[in-house]
This record gives structure tokens, sequence and C-alpha cells, in this order.
């Protein structure tokens, strides 16, 4: 977009201020508002943003030996580069437009904390090799009769539900709180994130969103986006929302499946279909699904980030629990999907749960697939039945973030995959101790997850933090600290 095709656009608008925000390594947006005059200096120069953004928690709590920035650098300005072709409209804010930005380094370079930069690195490395990937995600998600105050209230137990019982797919639920629905559809459409389903789930005041697909970076935005967006429309509504994994030890947990597929430059020609069996991925399809399968023990602590997400890892309530693909099989970690136009066909990642960074997660199982193109990884035979009935000691996914991180410290192939040497230090904030860590496992008790311990994944040219607290509504590790303490 050129500068004079903006200005046409904030005219055609009545644009009178601008918001501008990046995602950090939780996927939360930090932003803030600037005048007309500050937003076009900016689109010229930059601008600078404190990056203590990328060396602090949901609760802005200090990482204590992070390497990029902190007491020992003075917290600097980093360069925020606005992304013009972001540009969106404010659903609930008149004349007012929204951009995301990228983080840089003072010498130039991306700043190796930035998500979207992390996402970026990988794309190059698609299109270099000819291909276009598109993304779509999928988001369950829990919603509740609270607001911020209740919840702290009531110390965050004994949560109201939207609705009771265990409804999937209710037509009535759905039109009994259609005021809702049509407030979240209408949102998004306005915010630019096309949705193609909205529907309940399995149990109370559950819903699940389909978001349409895009490229692969777009598709990001949009998940990190819409998790932002349905916080601030429930709000109005007087309701909370949680994407955590498994928010209650009783009820199902919260996925968040990202279905991929390669099509050519132009973007004409899904290179999973098979000409030659419709029913089945192309060649080029399973070597992307075999890289998958190959790195997803390697990469699960960038998949599934806090203690919480391995609560989610237990049997009989669709989460998979060892590296395996299959045929429209939603008992696998990988579904391949095919359809008799070859359009459709795509691999749909079922590991991640609604709890992930999206630029971080799809930047991980892209990296992914495309070592598996590039080496010609032929996956196993495909799972027909129920998956979880073959689990091996080969296959079997980490099962706690302990065993996680043990497995993408031994990897060899992370660090080429990610374009960085990987080194993972353990963190206790406000307290100094560092790697001395005790993590729950996935059959642990969900009231004992203690907001106790950071991970910080340093690297030359990437960073990831990992989080390791209760974030049921982004503050709730608070009330951990305290019931701790009592």
């Amino acid at each position: 977009m050129t500068k004079s095709e903006l200005r046409n656009l904030f005219e055609e608008h009545q644009i009178r201020r601008v918001k501008v925000g990046g995602f950090d390594l939780d996927g939360i947006l930090r932003g803030k508002y600037i005048s007309l005059e500050k937003f076009f200096s900016a689109v010229e120069n930059g601008f600078g943003f404190c990056d203590v953004i990328f060396g602090w928690d949901i609760t802005d709590t200090l990482y204590d030996n992070s390497k990029l920035t902190g007491w020992h650098t003075g917290y600097p300005a980093l360069a925020a580069q606005i992304d013009l072709e972001s540009f969106r409209l404010l659903p609930f804010e008149a004349n007012t437009a929204a951009f995301l930005v990228d983080f840089y380094s003072p010498n130039g370079d991306a700043f190796p904390a930035c998500p979207r930069g992390l996402l970026k690195k990988v794309l190059s490395k698609a299109n270099a090799m000819g291909y276009r990937p598109y993304v779509s995600a999928e988001f369950e998600f829990w919603i509740f009769r609270e607001t911020p105050q209740s919840l702290h209230e009531k110390g965050f137990r004994d949560l109201d539900p939207l609705s009771p019982g265990m409804f999937g797919y209710s037509w009535l639920r759905e039109g009994q709180h259609s005021e809702l629905m049509h407030d979240i559809m209408d949102a998004c459409e306005h915010f630019s994130i096309g949705l193609e389903g909205l529907h309940t789930e399995t149990g109370p005041g559950v819903y699940e969103v389909a978001i349409r697909y895009d490229d692969a970076l777009m598709a990001a935005d949009k998940g990190a986006l819409f998790k932002t967006l349905l916080k601030e429309v429930c709000a109005k509504h007087g309701l909370s929302v949680t994407f955590m994994a498994k928010w209650h030890p009783e009820l199902p947990g919260s996925s968040g499946h990202l279905h991929q597929s390669l099509w050519d430059r132009e973007g004409k020609q899904n290179l999973f279909a098979n000409p030659e069996d419709a029913k089945q991925l192309s060649e080029l399809g399973q070597y992307y699904v075999g890289g998958q399968l190959a790195m997803m023990k390697e990469f699960t602590a960038l998949y599934s980030p806090t203690i919480n997400s391995y609560k989610r890892y237990v049997p009989g309530v669709w989460a998979p629990l060892s590296a395996s693909w299959g045929y429209d099989n939603r008992t696998c970690a990988i579904r391949a999907i095919t359809d008799p136009t070859g359009k459709g066909n795509r691999s749909e990642y079922r590991q991640t749960a609604a709890d992930i960074q999206p630029h971080i997660a799809i930047a991980a199982s892209l990296a992914a697939g495309l070592h598996g193109a590039e080496n010609k990884i032929a996956p196993p035979p495909p799972v027909t039945g129920d998956a979880t009935a073959a689990i091996t000691e080969e296959n079997r996914l980490p099962s706690s973030l302990k065993d996680a991180l043990h497995c993408l410290k031994q990897s060899k192939l992370a660090p080429q995959l990610l374009g960085s040497e990987l080194s993972i230090t353990t963190v206790e904030p406000a307290t100094g101790k560092s790697d001395n860590t005790s993590f729950p496992s996935a059959s642990g008790n969900s009231s004992a997850i203690l907001n106790r311990f950071k991970i910080v994944i340093l690297a030359r040219k990437c960073i990831f933090i990992v989080l390791l607290d209760f974030d049921a509504f982004e503050l709730t590790c608070r009330f951990e600290k305290r019931r701790l303490r009592a």
C-alpha cells in the first residue's frame, strides 16, 4: 500500500486516530493509540517501542535472566515498523484505524524475540522452495457469566458458564445466545477476520470457531487478533472467556487445530492434490506430514507452552497422545483431509490447543512440514481406527513440559529449522532461582498448577519464552501466587 493509497483510505473512513500494536511471545497484543501526525511520521521513519514487552510475562512480571533485555540493558526502545497491509477498522471505535507492527533491533535486523519475524523467516524458505502456504485456525473457548471483578472475588473458582450441560453443535443454545453469536460474527467481519463457522462444542459454555484460510502470516495474525477481539466482544456482554488448554480437570480441553496446505507461488494449485488418487494426499503432501511427525516430539514445547497445556493430553477427550496420522481420523495428531476436487486437500494439525501463540505454532509446524518436503520423509502407514490404542514408546508424545523441553534440548534439527542455535534456561521470576524446576504431569490435578517458573528459550536469531502459568484470564497467576502464600 502506498502512502497516497493510505491517505485515501483514511479520508474514505474519516480516520481521526490510529491504534498500533505488536504481538508478544504469549500472543498478547501490546499496543497504544497515536495521533495522525505521529502515525504518518512513523510510516516513514518507524517509531520507538519499549522492549520490556519481551522481558516480562502476561502479568508484567519481569524475567530475571533474559539476555535480550533487562536491567542490564536499561530496557531500551526497539524500532517498530508499521505493516501497512495489516490495516483494519476497529469494530467498536468509530473513525479509528488499527495496524500491526514488526520489531527490529537498532542495527536494522529483525528483533530475535518477534514471533511475527520468526514466521516470516520460515515463509521465506517456503517461498524459496516454490511454495505458498495456506493456513487456517480453529479455536475452542469457554465463556462464563463473569467479569474481571467477579473472577477475582471468586478466586477464579466456581465459575458460572454461559450455559450448563454438554451440548455440542446445539442449534438451540446458539439461538438462545444469538445476540452474542451475531455480535461475534459481525465484529470479526468488521475487523477483517473471516469466519467459516461458529458453534457450540461439548461442555458448559464452550464454543468453537473456524477462521477462514489465508496466507500463513495473515492466518497467524487473524488467529491472534481473534482472541483479543473475542475478549472485547464478551466484555461488552458482561462475560469473560478463556482459551486455556484445560480449564477444568473433569471437562474436555480446548483445541486449537491448524489446517495447512502448500500451493504454487501464484496460489492457483493445491500441491497436496493427488491427480492419481483423489482419496490420498499427493507425494508432497505425505512428505509434509512425514516431516511434521518426525519433529512432533521435539517441537511439542513450542506447541504446548504451559504446564496447563499437558493437562489436555489425557485419554478419551479428543487430544492426541502419539505422533500419528490418518485420513479423516480425529484420534490422530494429524488428520489428512481430501476432497474429490483436490482443492481442499490439507493437513489438520491436531496436537495444538487453543493456548498457542499462533505465529510460533504455525512457524514450527510449517518448518517441520518443509523439512519433510525437502528431505522426502515418508510418513508411517496411516492409522485406521483408534490411534490412542496404538501408542508406542517411539511415537508417544511428551506428557509434561519437562519431557517436552528435554526433547527440544536434545534436538539437533530444531536450531536448523528455526534458523538459530537454541539454548534453554529455566527461570523463577522475582526470586532469581533457576534450573530447579518441578513439573506436574498430565495426570496431575489441575488445581495444583503453580505459576512458579518460566522457560526462556534463548537464541541468537530467535527467542521464545514459554510460560508455565495458569493463564485462565491473563491475570489468574496472581491468584495462584496468593494461594501459595496462604
